[in-house]
């Protein structure tokens, strides 16, 4: 009864869907561009093409960064087979273009109406289907299903708190995660709270932004931006989120340490403006880096030549896309956002690959794993509230034998868990090449 609720819900949600795309257009034009896709029209193969194609479906940004690893070592595996890269997001997508060009085929994932994922298997025709993390469209598996489209849900998480969401569902529940073909989890407790939920064919492959490593492009630019910053103190604020640059600012506030700057780096694109009105508002002098650095200093270099950077200046805005290790490499310290408030915590494992020590907050519960055994190996610091991020920033400051400490400890702790892409493309050939593949 109800998936019937469901799928009659998709109808009438459908033409407010358009809607909701184009008020969110004011803030992301992207939303207005490719909305036929959203129904499952738009591109699709030629009907003599009978290469196998490989699905991935990662939702926003961080997914598809997570992704990466496991598309280049598809494309190196099968270089005769097509892949196909989808995203709900227009940030998302912008990434995926980033990242891979037109070595990927790139479309929006359809609304999940049977309508609407039928016409998008008949166009793409996809020979495994590969889902990111969390996302799980009852539809979408039904259909797989029915077309027979192996479906494997990849760096699979569940979180305590959206296990006790979806429990609560009982055998409704149970039916869509057993509609996986593969379930492949990043940590035993990710594994047993899915199995709980009704997966099967599970397996334990580790979490594949281990294997995420910071391009040398993005390290050179950072060391650029550094070397203009000068000889101060420098701490990131990474993937921020609506509520949560206020507390930032009031910890910096806070901070006492002389000369010191703060790189604020916004998760959401069309939150750029926000923030910089939040840090005018709170007195400080701050420049966006659009602006100080936007110029390549060679050809294919991937660095920047901005001047000096002021010593008034308190804020640099990074009002930029796919530059993360960039500011990671101009940083001393990385405090990670979506954690100072409930909201579940954003990756820091770039940051300890970047070998940069970690402050994060207290709400952690879609990183909880991670999170942990960065603490427990000392490349990371938990820290409640904002007065105590300023009491751990300036503490670490002070102390350069403690901080280097941390970054060797970071990056031995990204090192030590890599290798999740390995065992996952092994499980994946399996599938692609018709084998069987016993559970782990």
């Amino acid at each position: 009864m109800l998936r019937l609720v469901y799928r009659a819900a998709w109808w009438i949600v459908a033409p407010l869907a358009v809607l909701r795309l184009l008020i969110r257009s004011h803030k992301e034009r992207g939303y207005r561009e490719h909305i036929a896709e959203r129904f499952g029209r738009g591109p699709a193969r030629s009907p003599g093409d009978i290469a196998p194609l490989i699905w991935v479906h990662a939702v926003s940004v961080g997914e598809t960064r997570a992704a990466q690893p496991l598309i280049e070592a598809l494309l190196e595996t099968y270089p005769e087979a097509r892949l196909l890269l989808t995203h709900m997001t227009p940030s998302g997508r912008a990434t995926g273009i980033e990242l891979f060009g037109d070595r990927v085929m790139h479309s929006y994932l359809p609304y999940d109406s049977s309508s609407f994922v039928r016409r998008f298997l008949r166009a793409w025709r996809p020979s495994l289907g590969i889902v990111m993390e969390t996302e799980v469209w009852p539809t979408f598996i039904d259909e797989c299903k029915r077309a027979d489209v192996p479906l494997v849900l990849t760096n699979a998480r569940m979180s305590e708190r959206s296990y006790k969401r979806a429990a609560k569902f009982g055998r409704a529940v149970r039916e869509v995660f057993g509609g996986f073909s593969r379930v492949l989890a990043q940590t035993p407790p990710d594994a047993g709270r899915l199995l709980a939920l009704g997966a099967r064919n599970l397996a334990v492959l580790g979490n594949l932004k281990f294997d995420m490593s910071v391009p040398l492009e993005l390290i050179v630019r950072g060391q650029a931006w550094r070397a203009a910053i000068g000889d101060r103190p420098v701490w990131v604020a990474a993937s921020t989120r609506e509520g949560e640059e206020t507390l930032v600012l009031r910890a910096f506030a806070a901070l006492n340490v002389p000369n010191a700057l703060l790189i604020l780096v916004p998760r959401h694109p069309q939150r750029f403006d926000e923030v910089s009105a939040l840090i005018a508002d709170a007195g400080m002098s701050h420049v966006r880096r659009s602006v100080w650095a936007p110029r390549p200093i060679a050809a294919g270099s991937g660095a920047g030549v901005p001047d000096g950077l002021p010593a008034n200046i308190q804020v640099l805005l990074g009002d930029s896309m796919g530059e993360l290790g960039a500011y990671y490499a101009a940083s001393d310290l990385a405090f990670i956002g979506g954690s100072l408030l409930p909201l579940g915590g954003q990756n820091l494992i770039e940051a300890c690959a970047a070998s940069v020590p970690v402050l994060i907050g207290p709400h952690t519960f879609n990183f909880t794993q991670a999170t942990k055994d960065a603490i427990n190996t000392g490349a990371a610091l938990r820290v409640q509230d904002p007065q105590e991020l300023a009491r751990g920033l300036r503490e670490l400051f002070n102390d350069k034998p403690r901080r280097l400490a941390m970054s060797a400890a970071a990056s031995a702790f990204a090192a030590a868990h890599r290798g999740a892409t390995e065992r996952t493309v092994s499980v994946l050939s399996a599938l692609l090449e018709g084998g069987s593949e016993t559970s782990a």
